[in-house]
């Protein structure tokens, strides 16, 4: 007998909600400010068989969705392959593989088994951005590296925790070889107990309503994601979509990257072909195969957010491997710049080809970098050395209804960028301008947001930074004859002299001292729509606002 609606509702929250409480436990309890104040951490629960997504915390990236659901699926493979240990009650497995499912090696991954019964009903796993990981530079965003060996310490999956226990000489390797290892102790154990209390919600969930049922709830669960976004794809007339977007550089090649689309529309069906897109390049702005697919995937959940977040949600959407191209990065190829920064041109691609059939959905292109700027260095007030990590949001694109949002966060994700005052109170800067971007967002019917403008200074010591950051070259697409939005700056001073990165907003190693300052302004959205059919009111609050 077909479950009724109202328990079927009931269960799809509840386990909704024991993900909700891992990412509030994740973050409460984790060192990190990344993690803490900026939320660049996601969990969820996946299938016991082949690694798909059960459901997934609303406050978690969305770009780990799809990653996780990959690095589950290797994870499961693997074991039975006899490649990796089996699990045991209480194990955690830890990978930051690329390759293995992954985005980068910042975005550290942990996998727990939940038992039922003796038996393994399902995986726990979670996501978390550690603020250095090893590599060349502080934070492991380089922004020349040539090979993954320059970009941190990669690891397989292996068991941190062996049946409920730290594995202390596992946990001695990696803190050998990262930086401000004695921090990440804090991070582990957040990350750690955030899938301890997963386990007794869903424990608490199972009791309550019976393991059959739930297992039916989740089958249902599936199969109803997969229906809605079928029929929501047929608001889509069947034809074949195309468009380009760009990506700066590669941080080495001072050349720009192409993404080239081609959607094919069916009935139910959407495929995606990347296959035209630029060849792998030198620098790190390569993306592994779950990152391109996990940025197809967020992109159809910005357009369609009425979908419920389950494996069955992308079945209707098939993405080809983009084989012999950038977006299908193989070892040694570097790929600090793929989740952060490459999974948002591919969104924004996706955007740009469906906007003309989707008018009322799809929006301008929005800010489409994350304004990764890495700090690292000395504290001599504190004896310590520091690893600072700065994400920024920007403008969204304008859309059908209105303008888009001012300093809205990543495409990515729902991260936040950490407040000035817990940056300020952990590391030795001074954040001397902190505002909206005014006359950043694009032209059109509908503005583009504006983005963020911000100046820091080192206040003591010496340091180095280093950005991976996009839409240097580029500003976000406009739509519909909408403009684009203003470019991203950096620019750093030092002695009172500016210096422009020469690949604009990606270089690393940029030696500081103390009073040096940098100065980031984010892009803004793309406009939308002909500026000339704009209010006239809303044109000259612009202009008294200074906007424009």
């Amino acid at each position: 007998m077909p479950l009724d609606p109202i328990t079927q509702s009931v269960i799809q929250a509840g386990l909704e909600q024991v993900c909700d409480e891992m990412d509030l436990t994740f973050s409460r309890a984790a060192f990190s400010p990344i993690i803490a104040e900026a939320n660049d951490r996601a969990d969820g629960i996946y299938a016991a068989d082949d690694g798909s997504l059960i459901a997934q915390g609303r406050g978690g990236l969305p770009v780990f969705v799809g990653a996780m659901q990959y690095s589950t699926r290797t994870l499961v493979e693997m074991i039975a392959a006899g490649k990796v240990a089996a699990p045991k009650p209480d194990d955690i497995y830890i990978v930051n593989d690329p390759y293995l499912g992954g985005t980068h090696l910042m975005d550290v991954r942990f996998a727990r088994p939940f038992y039922r019964n003796g038996e393994i009903y399902c995986w726990l796993s979670n996501t978390g951005h550690w603020p250095d990981t090893g590599g060349v530079v502080p934070g492991g965003f380089s922004a020349s590296a040539t090979a993954v060996e320059q970009e941190g310490l990669r690891l397989p999956p292996v068991r941190l925790f062996k049946e409920g226990v730290l594995d202390e000489e596992i946990y001695s390797i990696i803190c050998s070889n990262i930086r401000v290892a004695e921090q990440r102790i804090g991070d582990v154990k957040a990350q750690a107990a955030a899938l301890m209390v997963g386990e007794d919600r869903l424990n608490a969930l199972l009791d309550r309503y019976g393991d059959d049922t739930v297992t039916e709830a989740i089958a249902e669960l599936r199969t109803r994601a997969s229906t809605q976004m079928s029929a929501f794809i047929d608001e889509i007339p069947d034809g074949q979509y195309k468009s380009t977007a760009w990506v700066d550089s590669d941080g080495v090649v001072n050349e720009p990257l192409a993404i080239n689309l081609i959607i094919d529309k069916t009935p139910g069906h959407l495929r995606f072909d990347f296959s035209e897109s630029s060849p792998p390049c030198m620098g790190p702005m390569n993306s592994v195969i779950a990152t391109t697919r996990s940025a197809v995937y967020l992109a159809m959940r910005h357009i369609f957010p009425e979908v419920p977040i389950s494996a069955g949600a992308f079945e209707p959407l098939e993405v080809l491997r983009p084989e012999n191209t950038f977006l299908d990065a193989h070892y040694p190829r570097p790929v600090s710049g793929c989740a952060a920064e490459v999974s948002q041109r591919i969104a924004e691609s996706v955007f740009a080809a469906l906007v003309e059939a989707l008018p009322n959905r799809v929006t301008a292109a929005p800010a489409g970098t994350s304004g990764n700027f890495g700090l690292g260095g000395h504290d001599p007030a504190r004896g310590q050395d520091f690893v600072m990590y700065q994400l920024s949001g920007g403008g969204y694109g304008g859309n059908a209804d209105h303008d888009g949002m001012a300093n809205g966060c990543a495409t990515i994700g729902i991260s936040k960028a950490p407040p000035v005052e817990i940056m300020e109170q952990n590391f030795p800067v001074l954040y001397h301008r902190y505002a909206l971007r005014e006359g950043s967002g694009g032209a059109g019917k509908h503005r583009g947001g504006l983005g963020l403008e911000y100046e820091i200074e080192l206040r003591r010591g010496d340091a180095t930074a280093s950005f991976v950051m996009d839409h240097g070259r580029y500003g976000p697409q406009g739509a519909l004859g909408g403009e684009d939005g203003a470019v991203n700056e950096v620019e750093v001073w030092r002695d009172g002299e500016m210096y422009i990165p020469e690949h604009l907003s990606k270089e690393q190693d940029i030696a500081l001292k103390a009073g040096d300052r940098v100065r980031v302004r984010t892009p803004g959205g793309g406009g939308y729509g002909n500026p000339a059919d704009r209010d006239p009111a809303l044109e000259a609050e612009d202009k008294r606002l200074g906007r424009t």
